[in-house]
C-alpha cells in the first residue's frame, strides 16, 4: 500500500504543482490586482459565506461514498442512480438556507446578486468532488488526479483570455465568478461521464429510492456535522472581518492576500488526504497495520511544510510586496499600510500549515476508521474557540487577530486528533522520529535566519534556503531517496 500511496500521489503533486499554483499565484492574485483589495474583499467575504453552508450540498455523502465504494466497489451503479437525486435535493436546501441566512445578515442587493453563481458554483464543486469520491473509491487514482486539476486548467485559460487578451476594457470581480462556473460545468460533465462508464448500465437513470435515502442520510449524518463544523472553523474569519469592522470589507482583502497562499498549500495538503482515505479504509477493512503509512505520509507533509512556515516567517513583507503591488488610485502610505498588514497576517496564517497539514493525516485516519464521535467533538471545539476568539480579537487587532484565532484553533485541532489516533490505534511513540523532526525544525530555523544575511536578492535566499533545509533533511534521515525510490519503482515499503 505504501508504494501505491507513492506512486499515485506523486502523478498527483506533479499535475497540482503544475495548475494549481499557477491558478493562484497567477490568476487569482491578478485578479486581485486587477480590481483592488477591497472589491476582491467583497467577493472573498461573500464567497467565504456561500462556503460556510457548502455541507448541505453534500451531507457528508462525498466521504462516506469514497468510504464505502473503497470497501465494496460493487455497490457503485446502486448508489449513483439515488445519490445523483439526493444532490439535487440538498441543493434546495441549499439554497433556502443560505439565501434565507444572508437576508439574516442584511445582505446588499449587491452582495446577493453575486451569492447567486457562487450558490451555484458551490453546488457544481460539491457535484464534482463527489463524482471524484467514485473514482477515489475505485482505486483509479490517474484518473481522478485529471479531474482534480481540469475546472482550474480550464479556467486558467478563461480569466487569462479576460485579463490580458484585451476582450474586455475593464476586469471586473463578475467575470472572475462566470469563469469558475464554466470551468465547473465542463469538469462536472467529464467527470459524470468517466464515472458512467464504471457502472453496470452504461446509461445516467435517477432512482428515487426513499428508505434507501433515508439510510444514506443517517449514516452520513456524522460526516455532515464534521465538514459543517471544520467549514467554519476554517472558513468563518473573513465573514467575521466583514461583519464586524466598518471597513471589513478592506480588511477582508487583506486578510485574502495572505490567506491565498496558506489555501495554495492546503490545496497540495489536500491531495495526500483524497489518495489516504480510500487506502486507510481499505487496510483497516483488511486489518493491515497503518502505522508506517502514517510515518511515511507525515514525514512527507511535514518537511516541507516546516520549510514553508520558517520562509514564510523571515520573507513576509518581501513575498507580500512581490506579489502585491501598489493598487490604481492608492496612495503610497495606504499601500505600505497594507504590506504591512498583510505580512502580518501571513507569516502567522503559514504557521498554521503544519497544523493543517498534520489534520489531513491524522485526521483522514480517523474518518476512514469512522471515529466521527471523536471528530465532531473537536472540530465542536475547534470551532467554539475559533468564533470566541474571533470575536476579541478582530476589533482589537482586526485581520492579525482573525489569524492568531486561526493559529490557535488549527493547533488545538491538531492536537487532539493526534492524540486520538494513539489512542484508538495503540500507536507506539516513536521518540527517535520525534527527536529528528525537532532538531530538523530548529534547523530550518537556523537555517532560514543565517539566509538573511546572503549577499543575495531575497528571492535567490530562499532558493538557498530550501535546497539547505533538504540537505538537513537527508543528514538527519527524515528523508530518505533510496527508500522512496524503492516504493516508487517496486511498491515495497
Amino acid at each position: 500500500m505504501q508504494g501505491k500511496f507513492v506512486k499515485n500521489l506523486t502523478l498527483l503533486l506533479l499535475l497540482n504543482l503544475l495548475i494549481k499554483p499557477f491558478w493562484i499565484l497567477g490568476i487569482d492574485r491578478s485578479v486581485q490586482n486587477a480590481v483592488g483589495a477591497e472589491e476582491y474583499g467583497f467577493y472573498f467575504a461573500v464567497f467565504n459565506f456561500s462556503f460556510l453552508f457548502n455541507i448541505l450540498l453534500d451531507f457528508g455523502i462525498t466521504n462516506f461514498n469514497n468510504r464505502n465504494i473503497a470497501q465494496n466497489n460493487q455497490l457503485l451503479t446502486k448508489h449513483l442512480s439515488n445519490l445523483l437525486v439526493m444532490k439535487l435535493l440538498l441543493f434546495l436546501v441549499y439554497l433556502v438556507v443560505a439565501f434565507g441566512a444572508a437576508l439574516f445578515i442584511q445582505y446588499s442587493q449587491e452582495q446577493i446578486r453575486l451569492l447567486y453563481f457562487l450558490a451555484f458554483n458551490q453546488f457544481l464543486l460539491s457535484f464534482i468532488l463527489y463524482l471524484r469520491s467514485n473514482l477515489g473509491g475505485l482505486h483509479l487514482f490517474r484518473t481522478d488526479s485529471m479531474i482534480s486539476v481540469l475546472d482550474r486548467t480550464l479556467m486558467i485559460v478563461i480569466c487569462a483570455i479576460l485579463l490580458w487578451g484585451n476582450v474586455v476594457n475593464e476586469f471586473r470581480i463578475e467575470y472572475y465568478v462566470y469563469a469558475q462556473t464554466a470551468g465547473y460545468l465542463l469538469t462536472a460533465a467529464t467527470a459524470l461521464w468517466l464515472v458512467l462508464r464504471r457502472t453496470e448500465k452504461k446509461w445516467l437513470r435517477l432512482n428515487w429510492n426513499f428508505p434507501f435515502l433515508l439510510a444514506i442520510v443517517r449514516q452520513s449524518f456524522p460526516f455532515a456535522i464534521l465538514v459543517l463544523l471544520m467549514t467554519f472553523y476554517n472558513r468563518i474569519d473573513s465573514v467575521m472581518l466583514e461583519r464586524l469592522l466598518d471597513d471589513g470589507a478592506r480588511y477582508s482583502g487583506i486578510y485574502a492576500s495572505a490567506y491565498r497562499l496558506l489555501d495554495a498549500a492546503n490545496m497540495i495538503a489536500y491531495l495526500f488526504a483524497v489518495l489516504l482515505l480510500p487506502i486507510f479504509a481499505r487496510m483497516i477493512k483488511q486489518k493491515q497495520g497503518v502505522e508506517q503509512l502514517i510515518r511515511l505520509s507525515y514525514t512527507l507533509i511535514t518537511v516541507p511544510a516546516i520549510v514553508i512556515a520558517v520562509a514564510a516567517f523571515f520573507y513576509s513583507g518581501e513575498i507580500m510586496e512581490f506579489l502585491y503591488p501598489v493598487h490604481a488610485a492608492e496612495t503610497e502610505a495606504a499601500f505600505l499600510y497594507r504590506i504591512e498588514e498583510s505580512a502580518h497576517v501571513f507569516a502567522i496564517l503559514m504557521a498554521c500549515f503544519l497544523a493543517t497539514s498534520t489534520t489531513y493525516i491524522f485526521g483522514t485516519l480517523l474518518t476512514a476508521n469512522g471515529s466521527l464521535r471523536h471528530m465532531n467533538l473537536i472540530a465542536l471545539g475547534g470551532m467554539l474557540l475559533n468564533i470566541v476568539l474571533n470575536l476579541q480579537m478582530i476589533p482589537v487587532y482586526q485581520a492579525t487577530g482573525s489569524a492568531i484565532a486561526s493559529l490557535f484553533t488549527q493547533f488545538l485541532v491538531a492536537f487532539l486528533q493526534v492524540w486520538v489516533v494513539k489512542r484508538l490505534f495503540g500507536l507506539n511513540v516513536n521518540y527517535s522520529f520525534l527527536s529528528r523532526l525537532v532538531i530538523y525544525a530548529m534547523g530550518v530555523v537556523s537555517i532560514g535566519f543565517a539566509s538573511g544575511f546572503a549577499p543575495f536578492p531575497w528571492q535567490i535566499n530562499i532558493v538557498i534556503m530550501g535546497l539547505a533545509s533538504l540537505g538537513l533533511a537527508l543528514a538527519v534521515k527524515l528523508i530518505s531517496l533510496r527508500h522512496i525510490y524503492q516504493l516508487i519503482r517496486f511498491g515495497e515499503g
